[in-house]
């Protein structure tokens, strides 16, 4: 599923223009890209967390030549469903 398809499900179930349920879609990921990127958690109930975890530096080995390399430090974000969600997916 794409954006373009959230948004027509919008359209179809909401009743509102093709082209406001695109601005919705593209706010709410905006928002959730934003809050995100300051380093908060997003929560949603029902669905699930999404989290910003720090990940420090390390050691890796390029898999081509065997030679020691550093992996630099970085964020990345986790998603965990809810148990509802879980449920839902699994029945």
């Amino acid at each position: 599923m794409r954006k373009a398809d959230i948004a027509n499900e919008i359209f179809k179930q909401v009743g509102i223009p093709k082209n406001e349920a695109a601005n919705i879609v593209e706010l709410v990921l905006n928002l959730l890209k934003s809050v995100l990127q300051k380093g908060e958690s997003v929560k949603i109930a029902g669905f699930g967390n999404f989290i910003v975890r720090n990940k420090g530096p390390r050691k890796g080995r390029n898999p081509r030549t065997g030679e020691e390399i550093g992996i630099t430090p970085r964020r990345v974000v986790t998603f965990r469903p809810s148990q509802v969600f879980k449920k839902y997916v699994n029945s």
